[in-house]
């Protein structure tokens, strides 16, 4: 039986208005190569000048990731020539990262996703570091021609490396997400895996369970979706899996940068994997050290609420269970649009319903919960309208749909489609004596203990009140009149 190893490196572009090392923009689907000047086209004699904001980001996520901040960090340059790096470097930070030592909780709120009965319910992934470097261009390839695009040289990232602390593909998907999650509650970065903005390495490994030691280790190169990483993680085990019962393990199996290839559901060699003395390294000379100031660290390190602090307070707060409060805060802009839906005074579970079921079974194409025709206001005041009677369950459905399409007032929509449930004694009472005076048989029946027939009387009141009478009202009238 193996076991699975693995490490992660995480790209993440930071959310700042100018590049790493220039004032360029960052803005992303701009023309070609418009957006560059000497700093970031390497032309001799342009030298390059932090941006502080880097800084400051990487100040909240180290305090988000519970990491040493350090005060003094520095620059290095990192030799490799692609097309898309017109400078034939990088600048990084090897030796001395601005955050290191930090970690993260995964939790495995359902069984399966994971772990099995009885395990720990979740478990400590440890961060070696997050560093400063500098994004290259893009390849662009077009038939036979490749043409490169230099707008993203320079972008600021921050690349967070795990230790091989994940053991599984779940455990893996597990920590990309909350690391997703931090990345959008900080609002550093827009983490957008399909704009590149959230690129992930992952460095795979197997052995024989209980052994400590650590095999050679596999890197699958900028996979940009979690169901991709997954797939590239178990395809990786499996292929090693096989080299080791073959016995050819050390043939097969080399320290190598690997594409996973998403049409062929395979891993594909792309080149040896250099160490760090294929780079030739040295401390970058036109930087100098980067300081993080007292005034910085007690400034931004004054972060927003996190997604575990937040579940623990809608827990506490609402009553929710932490299943519940875990689905609804592992978003940042679902959590918000769930506190501002309980700003009506309505309860978490139907909040939660309404947002969770009822609006994402609506939201077509482009349509998500940011740009959703309803809003968190207008939605909180919908499910009040059910809970003080004024319209029932499936009458709400009705005002949702026309919400969708129009943008209208809740109360204008309950009115104008006549949903207004009859909540007056009086006219319920009318309804009810006419039906029981139409059913002598059935109300025979039912005192004779035929107590199912209690639901035929709710049923014929329902329907000839065409849907508007109070259910709960009927329910008590009926019962008072039946005996």
């Amino acid at each position: 039986m193996f076991e699975t190893v693995i490490g992660l490196e995480v790209h993440v572009q930071l959310n700042t208005k100018s590049k790493l090392f220039c004032s360029c923009p960052t803005s992303f689907n701009h023309k070609q190569n418009t957006n560059t000047c000497p700093t970031c086209l390497a032309l001799p004699g342009a030298l390059p000048v932090l941006n502080k904001e880097v800084l400051h980001k990487s100040i909240m996520l180290g305090t988000a990731i519970d990491a040493t901040i350090n005060r003094e960090s520095f620059f290095d340059r990192k030799s490799y020539f692609y097309p898309d790096s017109p400078s034939a470097y990088q600048i990084t930070q090897l030796y001395t990262p601005v955050v290191e030592h930090g970690k993260l909780e995964i939790d495995f709120l359902e069984e399966g996703a994971g772990h099995q009965k009885n395990e720990p319910t979740s478990k400590i992934i440890r961060i070696n570091r997050a560093h400063i470097e500098a994004d290259a261009g893009k390849n662009i390839h077009d038939g036979d021609i490749s043409k490169v695009d230099l707008n993203r040289a320079g972008t600021p990232l921050l690349e967070i490396v795990s230790e091989p602390d994940m053991r599984s593909s779940e455990e893996v998907i597990l920590y990309l997400k909350k690391l997703h999650s931090i990345i959008r509650y900080l609002d550093i970065g827009d983490a957008n895996m399909q704009e590149g903005s959230f690129r992930v390495d992952v460095n795979v490994s197997i052995r024989p369970k209980g052994e400590e030691k650590l095999y050679t280790r596999v890197e699958v190169k900028n996979i940009n979706s979690f169901k991709f990483i997954q797939k590239a993680i178990e395809l990786e085990f499996a292929r090693q899996t096989e080299a080791w019962e073959d016995g050819v393990y050390e043939q097969e199996i080399a320290q190598e940068t690997r594409l996973f290839d998403q049409t062929k559901q395979e891993t594909r060699s792309m080149r040896g994997k250099e160490e760090a003395a294929d780079y030739r390294y040295f401390p970058e000379p036109d930087l100098l050290k980067a300081v993080v100031t007292d005034e910085m660290l007690a400034t931004y390190s004054q972060i927003p609420e996190l997604p575990d602090a937040k579940r623990d307070r809608f827990v506490k707060d609402y009553g929710m269970n932490e299943y519940s409060a875990g689905v609804v805060t592992s978003a940042v802009e679902m959590a918000h649009f769930f506190e501002t839906m309980m700003e009506e005074g309505i309860t978490a579970k139907n909040a939660l319903t309404w947002l969770t079921t009822e609006l994402p079974g609506r939201l077509k194409g482009e349509m998500n919960i940011s740009n959703s025709p309803v809003d968190a206001k207008k939605l909180g005041h919908l499910v009040k309208r059910i809970e003080d009677g004024t319209i029932s369950g499936k009458a709400a459905k009705e005002v949702l749909d026309k919400l969708m399409e129009e943008n209208l007032d809740v109360d204008g929509v309950i009115d104008a489609l006549g949903l207004k449930q009859v909540s007056d004694s009086g006219a319920i009472e009318a309804i009810c004596d006419e039906i029981i005076a139409a059913n002598p048989d059935k109300i025979e029946e039912y005192k004779g203990g035929k107590d199912k027939l209690f639901g035929f009387f709710v049923g014929q009141v329902m329907k000839a009140s065409k849907g508007s009478a109070n259910p709960q009202a009927v329910n008590e009238v009926l019962k008072a009149k039946l005996g």
